[in-house]
């Protein structure tokens, strides 16, 4: 049709989501790992707080920056998580994740401008850049015996005076990669000296497995740095239908993040704020024990995955709840993705989304019941043997 502008009528509309149609989701016997979704459903107390809500009739316009009492919450959590004062004026609710990182791009990123994106990672952002005119500029971690690493003189010798900010995440989707406080400080130095924005997607934080959290930027920057973190609920609280995240950000952006959620979402449900207070006042042991959930279905599937001789991790993620892996003899992902549900029923995300260099391999999430993930890699077995 025309009319539509160009950045965005180039944008392919091929995802995960994309790819998984028809007989795929008719199928009766699948094991559908493909999505960064578990089969964990929300804790009660959550949904109670909002059902409360709206019986106390809390349905009405709110605070563009989120409620009051939300923000006081999540402001208290970064303050003693980081061990860093975080004040309330610097920080934003948002309807999900993926609003977090719509605003945040929006915000910074003009027609022309580039975006250093440290992959692989969360296909998302590559094209919310696109949807804006910008431009993304993939700088791939290398995977050697230590896991997935981020190099940050390739990260600095990929800017120039175009770039406007760099994108990372850790702990990782696709990789469980941490990045350690060293490898954020080197990239914090690089931004503090051209200018640059880094905006880090913590939203798997809490899944450090045998950690309270992951390093964080927020315990280098310092509060009118150029930082922005995105955090959503949607995993370590087991929300991912609720749509409901928030931005910790530089004090002097409140007013510019108001602004930007009037002309979006004009601000996010107020009972679903409240939902969201009470899962991190009441919701540590509940964190605690999704981390731990992941961590054992990780060590079931990674058991099972280096006693096949195809496959190639290097090894284990220590955080999140996804297996990036390479099959040998299987370098297209897509085609891969293909015959292994057919021949299987297991549902697995082609890593061909998740950035340039990555079009072999596969991610499993592994945020499943331990019996599920056991009957999906006895199935798996015999394609990888």
């Amino acid at each position: 049709m025309d009319g539509i502008r160009h950045c965005i009528s180039e944008i392919a509309p091929d995802n995960i989501a994309s790819m998984i149609k028809g007989a795929f989701e008719a199928r009766g016997d699948k094991i559908p790992l493909w999505y960064g979704e578990g089969d964990v459903g929300t804790p009660s107390y959550v949904g109670k707080a909002a059902k409360d809500a709206i019986r106390a009739g809390e349905t009405f316009y709110t605070h563009q920056n989120g409620t009051p009492e939300l923000r006081e919450v999540l402001a208290d959590y970064h303050s003693k998580l980081t061990g860093k004062q975080v004040n309330t004026n610097r920080i934003t609710v948002t309807s999900g994740g993926m609003p977090a990182i719509m605003l945040t791009v929006q915000m910074l990123v003009s027609e022309g401008d580039n975006v250093v994106v440290i992959d692989p990672v969360w296909p998302n952002l590559g094209n919310a850049v696109r949807v804006v005119g910008g431009e993304v500029r993939s700088v791939k971690m290398d995977l050697g015996e230590q896991g997935w690493v981020v190099d940050p003189d390739r990260v600095a010798s990929a800017c120039d005076a175009r770039t406007k900010l760099i994108f990372y995440a850790s702990p990782g989707n696709p990789t469980g990669a941490i990045l350690p406080h060293s490898t954020q400080a080197r990239l914090l130095a690089l931004a503090r000296c051209h200018g640059l924005w880094i905006v880090a997607d913590e939203v798997y934080g809490r899944m450090a497995f045998g950690e309270l959290a992951a390093p964080s930027i927020l315990e280098l920057a310092e509060p009118e740095d150029r930082v922005i973190v995105v955090n959503s609920f949607s995993k370590s609280w087991a929300m991912t239908g609720w749509r409901l995240g928030w931005v910790v950000h530089p004090p002097s952006l409140v007013g510019t993040f108001a602004m930007m959620t009037q002309y979006t979402s004009s601000g996010t449900a107020t009972f679903l704020q409240h939902a969201g207070a009470v899962a991190i006042l009441e919701g540590e042991p509940f964190v605690a024990w999704m981390r731990d959930y992941c961590a054992g279905g990780m060590d079931i599937t990674c058991s099972a995955l280096e006693t096949m001789p195809r496959v190639r991790i290097r090894t284990r993620p220590n955080a999140a709840m996804y297996v990036f892996f390479e099959v040998e003899g299987m370098p297209d992902s897509r085609s891969a993705f293909i015959e292994i549900f057919e021949r299987t029923g297991v549902g697995l995300a082609p890593g061909c989304f998740f950035g340039p260099g990555s079009e072999s391999f596969l991610r499993i999430c592994v945020c499943r019941n331990p019996k599920a993930l056991q009957i999906a890699v006895d199935r798996l077995r015999p394609i990888f043997v």
